[in-house]
């Protein structure tokens, strides 16, 4: 019998990928990845070695948009066959007739353009550029999906979109209003994570506090038990699911509304983080009229006077906005102030950057970009002296530390983040070389550590 010579597997081909901007696009980029890996596509390293590239772009401030374009542009003189996906895909150009997008314009040679939290279109465009046939005995993908992040953190979209109108921000106009996902959906894919090795999971939407407004809270099921498309039943299914594994579970993007204090409750009772992620983004009434912010700013001193009586080991986190138009320095005298009393933990201040679509750009009282800079500077001096404050005070405690960085087992030492520390955006702890010949630090497990110094925004420890 002759042998019959099967025509040589071409290979698989392969994809560059760029994610930029916040988790929430991060978790877009997962998705996309997820099924490019499903479907038997690879991943390239480079821009050279691809046969495609997709840009996930960020189009909410200046600077994020010409980091956008500018990485679009080098990857179409590296590579030049691109698709563009996220939310600077969805912006057009301001003036131009008929809804020009604002990426073709400036690139007309990418493949595709797409807006946010688009996987199947992406894919389509991958599908027509590139296309690959997908063997199922062949390609494998886990379970969770393809993740952006290390093994040992993830985070968790509970919802897409939102419904505030607030006049800095362009979000809606391009991520649409609040669709929330089903909670057995979410719950699901938490148990998975956790399941995967996943030691924090970091809640994350556009609005966590406004999850299941558009479902009007209706019950939903899982693991065969009714339960309510509400943030408070969520947190707390999430919290139970994480116990039997020692998991963190840390909330962001929490407004300030009076339902919050059920969530503390459970914060206080150790079944969540007691760690806040809440954008307040200024304190006077007048500025947050201008803003049209949710909730009322008016009370938020009273809020998180509140929150601490009932939860005393809680940490906030906040994002503000410095030199927003028609800002008089006696309102922005009120937000340090704000700052100074408020003792938020962590903070972060923007400049006011115009933003194109953006309905703030129509307010009277324009400042000009030195003072708006030089506001902001005064406003994370004051932020800085607080946290500093407040970092010194954890001197001579003992605290749980989730390890992130141990080079050869942690015997020189590793790096670590405490509760009060989420991923990229606050501090972290170093950890000095074990005194114990026997103690070693492994990336994603848990340390005991005492803190013995703080330098900056991080906190030096040693493991215990």
């Amino acid at each position: 019998m002759s042998e019959v010579k099967l025509p040589a597997e071409l290979p698989a081909p392969k994809i560059g990928f760029v994610s930029l901007g916040c988790p929430k696009a991060l978790v877009d980029s997962e998705l996309i990845l997820t099924q490019l890996s499903a479907e038997g596509y690879r991943t390239a390293k480079n821009f050279e070695g691809a046969d495609l590239v997709i840009v996930n772009t960020c189009g909410f401030i200046d600077d994020a948009v010409r980091e956008s374009l500018d990485t679009i542009g080098e990857a179409l003189a590296e590579n030049g066959r691109v698709i563009v996906t996220g939310c600077l895909g969805a912006r057009t150009v301001p003036g131009a007739a008929g809804d020009a997008n604002l990426v073709r314009q400036v690139h007309p040679r990418v493949l595709a353009v797409t807006g946010p939290h688009a996987t199947q279109e992406v894919m389509d465009a991958v599908h027509a550029h590139c296309p690959k046939p997908h063997d199922p005995f062949l390609d494998l993908v886990p379970a969770t999906g393809i993740k952006l992040t290390p093994r040992h953190y993830a985070y968790l979209k509970i919802s897409e979109g939102c419904n505030h109108r607030c006049t800095f921000c362009i979000i809606p106009s391009m991520r649409g209003d609040l669709v929330s996902r089903p909670v057995g959906d979410v719950l699901h894919e938490a148990r998975g994570l956790f399941d995967s090795g996943v030691r924090e999971l970091l809640v994350i939407s556009q609005d966590t506090s406004a999850y299941g407004v558009d479902l009007k809270y209706r019950t939903g099921f899982w693991d065969g038990r009714p339960i309510r498309t509400r943030m408070f039943e969520l947190v707390e299914a999430l919290g139970a699911l994480a116990e039997p594994y020692g998991a963190w579970v840390r909330l962001h993007y929490v407004y300030p509304y009076p339902s919050v204090d059920e969530v503390i409750d459970l914060m206080a009772r150790g079944r969540v983080l007691p760690y806040l992620d809440v954008p307040f983004q200024h304190s006077h009434p007048d500025v947050l009229r201008r803003m049209k912010r949710p909730a009322s700013g008016e009370k938020n001193l009273e809020r998180l006077e509140r929150w601490r009586r009932d939860c005393p080991q809680l940490v906030v986190r906040s994002t503000f906005i410095a030199g927003f138009p028609g800002e008089t320095e006696e309102e922005f005298q009120h937000l340090l102030d704000f700052m100074r009393e408020a003792q938020i933990d962590r903070a972060g201040c923007f400049a006011y950057s115009p933003v194109a679509g953006a309905a703030a750009n129509e307010l009277p009282g324009m400042l000009a970009p030195e003072l708006r800079e030089e506001r902001r500077a005064r406003f994370m001096a004051v932020a800085e002296g607080v946290s500093a404050a407040k970092l010194e005070r954890r001197i001579g405690c003992e605290m749980q530390v989730l390890v992130d960085a141990a080079p050869g087992l942690g015997r020189k030492g590793g790096v670590g983040r405490s509760y009060a520390d989420a991923p990229e955006i606050d501090g972290t702890v170093r950890l000095l070389a074990p005194q114990k010949a026997s103690k070693t630090l492994k990336v994603g497990e848990f340390t005991r550590a005492r803190i013995v110094a703080a330098e900056g925004h991080d906190l030096i420890a040693m493991p215990v």
